[in-house]
């Protein structure tokens, strides 16, 4: 149901909540998250221009939150990069069901509705807060030792 590219935008602003203040580079959330840095860069931009995120070159700059994980929204992330396509008419483009959508699509849409309302209440912060024994990133890779 969701791309790629929104999985690693929610990656990349999870992490850098968990991290909140501090500003991250490129590569440190590319590690953390798994994510290709050449793919991240372009999300990076995405989040940048959205003013999700902000990026700060030289000492002390790097990747940071523009606001803070407990007034920055699921929804937010997710429209930033891919907003939710919800179903205003009939995507089969018949004249006949205009705005009136049919049982089926009309279901579909309301899928839609609680997904973006789930999104709308849920802050990283939310998320962060959560308790679980699954933290809400990857694993970090393990470095092999050498001989």
């Amino acid at each position: 149901m969701f791309s790629q590219t929104v999985e690693y935008a929610l990656r990349t602003v999870v992490h850098l909540a968990d991290q909140s203040p501090s500003p991250r580079t490129t590569d440190q959330i590319a590690t953390a998250t798994l994510v290709p840095k050449a793919y991240l860069s372009k999300v990076i931009q995405g989040l940048c221009r959205a003013n999700i995120l902000q990026s700060k070159r030289g000492i002390g700059g790097g990747i940071a939150l523009v606001k803070s994980p407990s007034k920055l929204t699921i929804l937010e992330v997710v429209n930033a990069v891919e907003p939710i396509a919800r179903i205003r008419e009939c995507p089969l483009g018949l004249k006949t069901h205009g705005v009136r959508l049919c049982p089926l699509h009309k279901r579909m849409d309301n899928a839609l509705a609680m997904v973006e309302a789930v999104f709308r209440e849920t802050t990283l912060a939310e998320v962060l807060a959560e308790p679980t024994h699954s933290h809400p990133l990857c694993e970090l890779p393990t470095r092999k030792k050498s001989r």
